[in-house]
């Protein structure tokens, strides 16, 4: 064999040892990690055999913890905003007809399509339908306009009946345009602060308390060690308690920096603007119509009564 090979050999045979002892190590610390952890949990751990963080870490701790439910708990409820039929459950049944006779077109217009310059009579094309938006108010705009349409005109129910229509109409566009901007200046980036921010924050926690598990686990070791291995078991437990403080200050910077982030602020400014746009605009739209149907409303009791009267 040559030198050449000789080198390569013994090269490719430190690293495999190295590699092999660098797992196995990873291995061996894990399962002490777990034990101790288990041990901990158990009540089979002292205290103050456990080690005790700094205060400012448990603070930061504690106010990440609520950043982060309060994350949690505004997506939960503010991800209706990105479904459109949030206010209007009884849609449903609309959404089924609709896709009936769609499927209907797609089927014909194939059939129409595919049977052109054969002997087989070509389908008439089913209309497709145009769905409507699926909000509250539009439904509400739909069904007035309806009813005007049936009571005609000239009558002041039906006269009454058009101007809601259009003003539902108008809130329903209104609604539609408060959850696109929700969605995109809401939604889009408290998600991002959860998934990302606060994520991070979240990982360089959990690598702390397998630092401080492991250092725990390192001391129980030097506890029982045999003088043979008491000098390596210190010189374990000292690369454990360096490896705890270089954690917990990334840890302590990455909370302090979240924390400090005024992200989160922004979200809920925009989120409550966007309410606000759309409530002014419902407001003064209803308001205009109100008075205009009232008129109509004195008018139509004022003629009652002379009705009655005579």
């Amino acid at each position: 064999m040559s030198t050449w090979s000789k080198s390569l050999s013994a090269g490719l045979g430190q690293i495999n040892l190295s590699t092999v002892s660098s797992g196995a190590s990873k291995i061996a610390k894990g399962f002490n990690n777990s034990v101790q952890a288990t041990r901990e949990r158990l009540g089979q751990i002292s205290p103050d055999d456990i080690t005790e963080l700094p205060q400012e870490y448990k603070e930061l701790e504690a106010r990440v913890d609520a950043l982060r439910t309060t994350h949690l708990t505004l997506l939960k409820i503010t991800q209706a905003y990105g479904t459109e039929t949030y206010d209007y459950p009884t849609q449903i049944t609309e959404s089924v007809s609709e896709l009936s006779q769609n499927m209907a077109h797609s089927l014909t217009a194939f059939a129409a399509t595919n049977l052109k310059g054969t002997s087989i009579p070509t389908p008439q094309v089913t209309p497709a339908v145009k769905v409507p938006p699926k909000t509250l108010n539009h439904a509400l705009s739909r069904a007035a306009a309806a009813g005007a349409a049936a009571e005609g005109p000239d009558e002041r129910l039906g006269k009454a009946l058009k101007i809601y229509a259009e003003v539902e109409e108008k809130v329903g566009d209104a609604r539609l345009q408060q959850d696109s901007l929700i969605r995109d200046q809401f939604l889009t980036p408290w998600q991002a602060t959860l998934s990302t921010s606060i994520a991070v924050a979240m990982k360089a926690r959990a690598a702390v308390k397998q630092s401080r598990l492991e250092l725990d686990a390192a001391k129980q070791t030097m506890k029982n060690a045999s003088p043979q291995r008491q000098e390596q078991a210190r010189l374990e437990v000292e690369n454990a308690e360096d490896d705890l403080v270089q954690k917990t200050e990334v840890a302590i910077t990455l909370m302090k920096t979240l924390l400090d982030n005024p992200e989160p602020l922004k979200n809920l400014n925009e989120l409550v603007k966007a309410q606000l746009i759309f409530h002014a605009t419902a407001a003064e739209a209803l308001q205009t119509v109100q008075g205009d149907i009232e008129e109509l409303t004195v008018a139509a009791e004022g003629e009652y009564r002379k009705t009655r009267d005579h």
